[in-house]
C-alpha cells in the first residue's frame, strides 16, 4: 500500500498484503456492555493460581516458568524494532520462523534468533501451522490489519504500539477481532514496565501514595523526524500526529492506578514546515498537549512532543496526599519521593504552610531480581522493559491467562490519544473518551 506525499512515495514497507476491510461494527460493545472473550481457541481458563501468579508480576513478586516442557512457537514480523525482543532466551519460547518485506532485514531476524526458516510476508509466515504465536512489529498503521490476519488463522499476537492506529474505527475492529477469535492479543507497551513504574506500582498496591489525585507523563522526542524518510521513500511515520502515539505516557497512570481517562481537552502546536503542510495524516503539529479526567475525577496532564528546545524523556510523576514520586528528570534530577510533611515552616510572604520530606529514591534494577528467569535478566531496551514484555506474553500463553495489557488495557492506553488528537484539531473542545472494559 502507498502514499503519494510531496512527490515523494510513502511506501508501506511492512505491508504484507492488501488492505483488509472493516467488518461490521454494529455488535462492538463498549464498557457498559462488553463481555470479556475466551483466551484463546482451547477456551483459555482464568484459574486463581494464575490470577494469583499475574498479581505477582505486577508487584514485584516472583514466579516460576509455568509448564516447564511446554514452549510457545512464535514467529516474529518486522526486522527492525522486533530484533530488541529476547524470544530466543525465553525458556518457555523457541522463534520458530521470521518475516520481513526486505530480505536484508529477514537476514537480521534470522541472526537475532538464530532462525533458520523466514517467510517474505506476514501473510505467508502464518499459515506456517507450527506457529502458536506472531510478534507484530510493522508500521503503525497496519497492526490491526496484520492482528487480524494472523487471529483468522488461529495465531495468538502480540504487536508494537499503538494497538489502533488514528481512529476509533480501527480500535473497534481490533476489539471485535480479539473477541471473534477467542485468542490472546497483548500490545508491547514498554511504559508498563520501565522500571519506575514498576516501582509506581508497588507504591501504589502498598498504599504509599494514599489518593493519587494527580499525574503528569512526558514522551518528548525532538528530531524525530530523521525517521520519516527512508531511501527517499517516506515512512509511515511521516507527519504522524503526537496523540496517535500516546500509549508511552497513558500507560503511567492507568497501570499504576487502575483509572480509565473518560474525557480530554488538548491543544497542539505547530509551524509553517512542509511536513505539517502535505501528510497522509493532515495532521498540523508537532506538539501536543492534553488534559485528560479520570473516572475518579482525577486530573491527568500528557504532552508528547517531537519539536523544540526540550529535552528528550520518557518519565511521570505521581502525586498523591499522602506520598508523592517523580521520575528521573532529563535536566538532571533524579528520582524523588516527597511524603506530606508533619512540620511545618514560612515561606518568603511569611504564611505558615507544611514543610514535606524530600528524598533521593534509588531506582531498583527490577530485571535484576527474580521478577525475570534468569536468562532474562539482563540490562534491555525502553529502561529494561523488552525483557519484561518478553517474560509477560509468553508466561500468559503458558499459564492460560490474560495478560497484563490485553485488549482492554491496550484499548485504554491508545484511544484516549485518538480521541486528544480529534479534540486538538477541534482547537481544544472537550471531548468524552468511549470505554471498552468488560463489564
Amino acid at each position: 500500500m502507498e502514499y503519494l506525499l510531496a512527490g515523494c512515495t510513502m511506501n508501506k514497507s511492512s505491508s504484507q498484503g492488501k488492505q483488509i476491510h472493516q467488518t461490521d461494527l454494529s455488535h462492538t460493545s463498549r464498557r457498559s456492555d462488553t463481555k470479556p472473550g475466551k483466551l484463546s481457541r482451547r477456551s483459555f481458563l482464568e484459574t486463581s493460581s494464575a490470577i494469583a501468579l499475574g498479581s505477582a508480576l505486577a508487584s514485584g513478586v516472583s514466579y516460576s516458568q509455568s509448564d516447564a516442557g511446554r514452549k510457545i512457537r512464535i514467529g516474529v514480523v518486522g526486522g527492525g524494532f522486533g530484533c530488541s525482543f529476547q524470544w530466543h532466551e525465553h525458556p518457555g519460547c523457541v522463534v520458530a520462523a521470521v518475516s520481513d518485506l526486505r530480505p536484508e532485514r529477514r537476514q537480521r531476524l534470522m541472526d537475532t534468533y538464530k532462525c533458520s526458516k523466514s517467510y517474505n510476508s506476514l501473510e505467508e509466515l502464518v499459515l506456517d501451522k507450527d506457529i502458536d504465536a506472531v510478534a507484530v512489529f510493522t508500521d503503525g498503521p497496519l497492526h490491526v490489519q496484520h492482528t487480524v490476519e494472523a487471529m483468522k488463522h488461529g495465531k495468538h499476537v502480540i504487536s508494537a504500539v499503538p494497538a489502533a492506529y488514528g481512529s476509533i474505527e480501527q480500535a473497534e475492529l481490533l476489539l471485535e477481532t480479539v473477541k471473534k477469535y477467542g485468542l490472546t492479543y497483548m500490545m508491547a507497551e514498554t511504559s508498563y514496565f520501565q522500571q519506575f513504574t514498576i516501582s509506581a506500582r508497588k507504591f501504589q498496591e502498598d498504599k504509599k501514595f494514599g489518593e493519587v489525585f494527580y499525574c503528569e507523563s512526558e514522551y518528548q522526542h525532538d528530531g524525530l523526524e530523521t525517521l520519516y524518510v527512508e531511501d527517499g521513500k517516506c515512512t509511515w511515520r511521516y507527519g504522524m500526529a503526537p496523540m496517535h502515539y500516546p500509549t508511552h505516557c497513558t500507560a503511567h497512570l492507568v497501570s499504576v492506578t487502575g483509572e480509565r481517562l473518560t474525557e480530554v481537552v488538548c491543544h497542539g502546536w505547530g509551524n509553517d514546515d512542509p511536513i505539517l503542510k502535505d501528510n497522509v495524516y493532515k495532521n498540523p503539529f508537532w506538539n501536543e498537549s492534553a488534559m485528560f479526567k479520570t473516572d475518579k475525577g482525577h486530573g491527568f496532564r500528557v504532552n508528547v512532543w517531537w519539536k523544540g528546545a526540550h529535552r528528550g524523556c520518557e518519565r511521570a510523576q505521581w502525586i498523591g496526599d499522602k506520598m508523592s514520586f517523580y521520575s528521573e528528570h532529563p535536566n538532571g534530577v533524579g528520582p524523588v519521593i516527597v511524603r506530606a510533611g508533619e512540620q511545618t515552616e514560612k515561606d518568603d510572604a511569611g504564611y505558615v504552610r507544611n514543610l514535606p520530606q524530600f528524598e533521593n529514591y534509588q531506582q531498583p534494577d527490577w530485571w535484576k531480581t527474580d521478577m525475570l528467569p534468569e536468562p532474562l535478566r539482563h540490562q534491555t531496551g525502553h529502561h529494561g522493559s523488552h525483557s519484561f514484555l518478553t517474560h509477560e506474553f509468553i508466561e500468559a500463553l503458558l499459564q492460560e491467562r490474560r495478560p497484563k495489557v490485553d485488549i482492554y488495557e491496550a484499548l485504554a492506553y491508545t484511544v484516549p490519544g485518538i480521541v486528544a488528537h480529534e479534540s486538538a484539531l477541534a482547537g481544544g473542545e472537550l471531548k468524552k473518551i468511549p470505554q471498552y472494559d468488560p463489564a
